[in-house]
């Protein structure tokens, strides 16, 4: 029985949409039928991002999409880990800084899993909620446009209200 899984790509180097757009193709023929994808939106950096460099890295272009599929959480998680990998992603991405925080590192490519129908996974690597979906808006942007009515299976909210809740 297939489900609804919806991911967020994300990506800060080269060709970013392109980046975008290859990686849904391969979500498209590997993980099942993208049944609606988001506009492509960018944004800059949220938290603590070094580029490569070492410098402070480039804005992001962000796109949602809502995915039928049939494989679980689990196998979804190793299928779109491949696809980065695939494309090039280092494969640390999150560092610890000096004053505890996190520090991210650009990527060409970032795929997350925000909802999986709706259900709770809580995993070492894999939360389902993304835990940090309430808090960004580069994620609920994308997804108040491609599903606006579906609600956070622990707090019930929309990702419009959550939009809300970041500006209050």
């Amino acid at each position: 029985m297939a489900e609804t899984a919806v991911l967020l790509l994300g990506s800060n180097l080269g060709d970013r949409e392109a980046n975008l757009l290859r990686a849904g193709e391969l979500i498209g023929r590997r993980a099942g039928n993208i049944a609606v994808a988001s506009g492509i939106y960018e944004s800059l950096p949220w938290g603590e991002v070094a580029g490569e460099d070492g410098k402070d890295a480039g804005p992001f272009m962000n796109r949602a999409l809502a995915v039928e599929t049939a494989l679980g959480p689990e196998e979804l998680l190793r299928v779109v880990k491949g696809i980065e990998t695939e494309m090039g992603r280092a494969p640390r991405a999150v560092q610890r800084n000096g004053s505890g925080g996190h520090l991210y590192s650009s990527r060409i490519i970032d795929i997350d899993i925000i909802y999986y129908g709706d259900r709770v996974v809580d995993l070492p690597d894999l939360q389902v909620p993304h835990p940090l979906l309430a808090c960004r808006e580069f994620v609920l942007r994308p997804l108040a446009e491609i599903v606006p009515a579906m609600k956070h299976p622990v707090t019930g909210m929309t990702p419009a209200e959550m939009l809300l809740g970041l500006k209050n």
